[in-house]
């Protein structure tokens, strides 16, 4: 099944084989961010996350370059307030990073081209980065007298190590994909024509090889838990969640398939079979 749905101006959405494919869609202005995209990107991963057919979400750009930063044709930064600093706003980054950091799917980013300033700080929150070997990234802020977005610089050193987030974030240097790739930036490097297969690759595996429920409650244990001040927190809930296994269907066919020597057919559906009792659930994701 393919679904398009509603209208955006400045990305597309489509559904198929359970992967959802977002793609930014300015590409006569290399993919300039702006405040329209922003809101567009937050609300179609929002669209994903609440859809239970929708397994894997690959996030990519729409011709040469992924995003080159924020959209300066205008001669200024694309902000929708007038006020100033108000504890209100919330950037336009932030707006999806945050979305995505949220999600209980899993993101798959295809960074092809340039991914600049908001165009590598919105893929932070994604599981997986995979780059093309012509792809160029930089955190440019310090280069333009402005400061990092998108929830980057509390991102970036729990991926790459604060050593290398300081040299990059400090300098603005722009650097490539072999750098990313030994830095921990980007999890493979694959030449242009082939970087999408990867990424739909990629996801056909963990569509049809994980559970849903687990990997939704996966992903929130590393990022919510993993920086806690001990491990009582997080074993507490771990063993609430060990304790729940009995009761799951799709435990009981994970080792039956494991048995059967043949591939799982995983029924739980996100987000309306998660466990109850997950801390997080509470929190506003909309």
């Amino acid at each position: 099944m393919t679904e398009t749905g509603r209208d955006y101006a400045q990305i597309t959405y489509s559904v198929a084989e359970r992967i959802a494919t977002i793609s930014l869609d300015r590409p006569h202005a290399r993919n300039g961010y702006t405040v329209t995209m922003a809101d567009e990107l937050a609300d179609a991963l929002g669209r994903a996350d609440h859809d239970a057919d929708v397994r894997v979400v690959v996030l990519t750009g729409n011709g040469r370059d992924f995003c080159v930063g924020a959209d300066l044709s205008q001669g200024d930064f694309d902000f929708d307030t007038e006020t100033g600093p108000d504890a209100a706003w919330r950037e336009p980054a932030g707006r999806v990073s945050r979305r995505m950091f949220a999600s209980n799917k899993p993101v798959i980013a295809a960074l092809n081209g340039a991914a600049v300033g908001a165009g590598i700080t919105i893929a932070l929150a994604a599981d997986y980065r995979l780059a093309a070997t012509d792809s160029r990234f930089g955190f440019v802020f310090t280069r333009r007298g402005i400061y990092p977005e998108g929830a980057s610089a509390w991102f970036l050193p729990r991926l790459v190590g604060m050593g290398r987030a300081l040299d990059w974030m400090i300098s603005g240097r722009v650097f490539g994909a072999d750098e990313a790739l030994r830095s921990g930036l980007v999890h493979g490097v694959h030449e242009p024509e082939q970087l999408l297969s990867a990424a739909y690759d990629l996801a056909a595996e963990l569509v049809t090889t994980t559970a849903a429920v687990s990997v939704a409650v996966t992903r929130q244990l590393l990022y919510r838990m993993s920086g806690m001040d001990s491990p009582g927190p997080l074993h507490d809930l771990d063993s609430r969640l060990v304790a729940s296994i009995p009761h799951s269907p799709d435990a009981v066919e994970g080792v039956l398939s494991f048995l059967q020597k043949r591939p799982p057919d995983f029924h739980g559906r996100v987000p309306e079979d998660l466990p109850g009792f997950l801390p997080w659930t509470r929190e506003d994701t909309t």
